[in-house]
């Protein structure tokens, strides 16, 4: 019986799995043995890949539905407008007092609320980070040498960070050079992260401290280039984009990352727009910037940490307890630092955000870890692990073809099984609504589950036929 190695598509943490035929390889004496997978990982992936297919099943489009809509009459508009917060990112900052979604209201200290929306990217950076190791161990066990190893990580850096403008072109006459997209932040600085794959702890831990130090300094004594004008930058103070001093350099678009993309991206070819205004970058409208990419690193870097951990450590309850205490220690020295020194913003991804959400992140990656790797429920992580084998398929899926799939296969060929399934609703309420406005009311639900739907057999084929997309 031979054996093929078959890698994740977007980790690249190996398993072995038998194939039929041939004679037995002999394993090279000498060798490390490759790391096994961890099923933990792939459900935890395929659990942010599920959320962001579905759109987070299109709770937060449903919330904005007019309050005059027949909608208010079978939900609670207020309980639903509290639960939907979950599936939007915030204005600006991103912690908040446990039951208010104003950051503007409650005592820094107590402020460890987040939106689950606000975790899909540093759950996506961090899952990155702790697949590395796993990658360079199987990577080095199967003989691969350094340099090839080095150019590999060079090339998935490049590849991620082309496929993001790409994403960001569409639309456009010619390249958007934009690097904000999840796909160009992890591009940016996968690279650099890998190259401290291998060297001592101590210097992984020093990288990481000057990240989040450098960040900090740097965004507190950097001087504005330009007189901050908020409505200029698509910034208000009603909306908590503008903070108070000593924190007014971390606002919203009028801080040193906005400043560097306002000159770099100008550097760069610039798409051809309608509106001449817009044929220079003025600012992001929802303050994203290029520069996120370096404290991005700091949460890969957590993600590394806790891989490499994971790799050596035993597969027990006692792994499991401390990983929940660093989860607890990380959220709250985030929250330390969020109330003394930066606050706390997902969208600049401030050196308190690392801190805060990292540990929000190894709380949910324990979780997993002890559902399908501690206890035995594997099985019931297959649906997720489907599509966390092919997440970087079903990302460019949900980006490109989720209109497209809605109307040329959900609604040309399942329209009248959606209407059945809206009258049996109908009548288990006992609504007086017609079933097609049942249906029409609840069409952003509709629409992206019903995609979502579409692509996870999509990944159950690929699945099944052992095909898995990878950089």
């Amino acid at each position: 019986m031979t054996y093929q190695l078959k890698s994740n598509p977007e980790d690249d943490q190996g398993s072995v799995a038998p194939t039929s035929g041939g004679s037995e390889k002999v394993k090279k004496p000498g060798r490390k043995k490759p790391p096994g997978r961890l099923t933990s990982l792939d459900a935890f992936r395929g659990f942010i890949m599920v959320m962001l297919a579905a759109n987070g099943f299109g709770i937060y489009q449903l919330s904005r539905t007019d309050e005059a809509s027949p909608l208010w009459q079978i939900l609670d508009h207020e309980t639903f407008e509290r639960f939907a917060f979950h599936f939007e990112h915030p204005p600006w900052q991103s912690n908040f007092v446990p039951g208010e979604v104003s950051a503007k209201v409650g005592n820094a200290w107590l402020k460890w609320k987040v939106s689950f929306w606000d975790l899909i990217q540093p759950s996506f950076m961090f899952m990155v980070g702790l697949a590395m190791p796993f990658s360079y161990s199987r990577r080095e066990a199967t003989g691969q040498g350094k340099w090839k190893r080095t150019l590999h990580a060079f090339i998935r850096a490049v590849v991620l960070v082309l496929l993001a403008v790409f994403l960001y072109s569409r639309g456009h006459q010619s390249t958007n050079w934009i690097f904000t997209n999840v796909l160009a932040q992890i591009g940016l600085g996968y690279f650099f992260v890998y190259l401290l794959l291998g060297t001592p702890k101590w210097a992984q831990i020093t990288a990481f401290c000057v990240i989040l130090v450098g960040t900090t300094v740097g965004m507190q004594v950097a001087q504005p280039v330009a007189e901050y004008v908020p409505e200029e930058v698509n910034a208000s103070f009603e909306k908590g984009d503008i903070l108070a001093e000593p924190y007014r350099r971390w606002s919203k678009n009028g801080n040193a990352f906005h400043e560097f993309d306002v000159w770099f991206l100008n550097q760069l070819p610039r798409s051809e727009q309608e509106n001449p205004e817009d044929e220079q970058h003025r600012f992001n409208g929802g303050g994203y910037t290029t520069l996120n990419f370096v404290p991005s690193m700091a949460t890969i870097l957590l993600g590394v940490f806790v891989g490499q951990f994971i790799l050596l450590a035993p597969r027990n309850y006692k792994t499991f307890f401390y990983l929940l205490l660093a989860a607890i220690g990380c959220t709250a020295i985030g929250v330390f630092f969020g109330a003394t020194t930066s606050p706390i913003i997902k969208r600049i991804w401030s050196p308190a955000w690392v801190l805060f959400s990292g540990g929000y992140v190894i709380g949910l990656f324990a979780l997993f870890y002890l559902l399908f790797d501690l206890w035995p429920l594997k099985k019931l992580a297959f649906p997720l692990v489907v599509v966390g084998m092919n997440s970087i398929f079903v990302y460019m899926m949900g980006q490109l073809l989720r209109p497209w799939i809605y109307k040329e296969v959900v609604t040309r060929h399942f329209d009248w099984l959606i209407l059945k399934f809206f009258t049996a609703v109908r009548s288990f309420t006992n609504s007086e609504l017609p079933a097609e406005e049942f249906m029409e009311i609840f069409e952003p639900v509709t629409l992206s589950t019903s995609v979502f739907i579409v692509i996870w057999l999509l990944c159950l084929w690929m699945y099944r036929q052992k095909i898995f997309i990878r950089i």
